[in-house]
């Protein structure tokens, strides 16, 4: 933790905490979220369009930071009262602790209670990142869409070498990653339908293989100023072979002789399922 944040913390008001302690809530798992419409008037929004445009804001942020938002904000409904015994249901969005460090980052940064969210989310946003002990399938999730976004500046830097072929590209990494084998081959080894991702049926080790490929090409078409499409899918070829030499050389299993894992759809499947389920107390 930084001297920064240690002084935010001595310095982040006890009634501030309180009151963003008061309206948290947990899932049946234990997981710490708050709704929008809550955190709105701790905010200092008066107006709920107004404040819908910060959230939308933060999921913008959220996504280009390569999250994926339904992880973090989750669309849910529930009942208001209003007047002389009526009730109405009103459009609320259920927020991890991310998340709503991602709002109060882009709030209105003249409002005071924004300026105090920032600390709050940021120290308990850090807190959670020390102290969380993500399970296995959760920590292969995080890996996969690293992967996705490593995936998608490689796009960018072999769009500017000149590639057009993409498929082609990225065949050629796998090829030289998998040894000659590419995906439709290796989907074949592994026992992986055609229609499916190849990145939602690997575990951990070989994500992590093909995050490392994915990364050091990009940085070796940048840095050694690759022109040309077969020059850049060459590139991508021998940046794999070298990674699949690494792994050789340390003991480890070439990716094409790791099983097949169970679809990480699953799990994505659970997290929205999650998100769904939370409902705030009846009032």
């Amino acid at each position: 933790m930084s001297d920064k944040t240690v002084i935010n913390i001595k310095l982040l008001g006890e009634n501030t905490i309180n009151s963003f302690d008061s309206i948290k809530k947990k899932t049946p798992d234990g997981i710490d979220f708050w709704l929008a419409r809550e955190l709105q008037d701790l905010l200092g929004y008066a107006d709920w369009d107004n404040f819908k445009n910060v959230i939308d804001k933060a999921k913008m942020t959220c996504e280009s930071t390569g999250n994926e938002i339904h992880h973090h904000f989750g669309d849910t409904t529930h009942m208001i009262a209003l007047g002389k015994g009526g009730k109405r249901n009103v459009d609320d969005v259920a927020l991890t602790r991310y998340a709503c460090y991602l709002i109060a980052m882009n709030g209105d940064s003249s409002k005071p209670q924004i300026a105090e969210a920032q600390t709050y989310f940021a120290i308990q946003t850090r807190r959670q990142e020390l102290t969380d002990q993500l399970g296995e399938a959760e920590k292969r999730l995080a890996l996969r869409d690293r992967v996705k976004n490593a995936n998608v500046h490689l796009t960018s830097a072999a769009k500017d070498c000149g590639v057009t072929n993409w498929a082609f590209f990225q065949n050629a990494g796998y090829q030289g990653l998998y040894g000659g084998l590419g995906v439709a081959e290796i989907k074949q080894k592994k026992g992986i339908s055609a229609k499916e991702s190849l990145l939602d049926r690997i575990d951990r080790a070989e994500l992590a293989a093909n995050e490392f490929r994915i990364t050091q090409t990009e940085q070796k078409l940048l840095r050694d100023q690759i022109k040309g499409e077969r020059a850049a899918t060459d590139t991508h070829r021998e940046v794999g072979a070298e990674v699949r030499k690494t792994i050789q050389k340390i003991g480890g299993i070439t990716p094409e002789e790791l099983p097949a894992a169970s679809s990480i759809k699953e799990l994505e499947k659970a997290k929205r399922r999650q998100f769904k389920e939370l409902k705030p107390p009846t009032e």
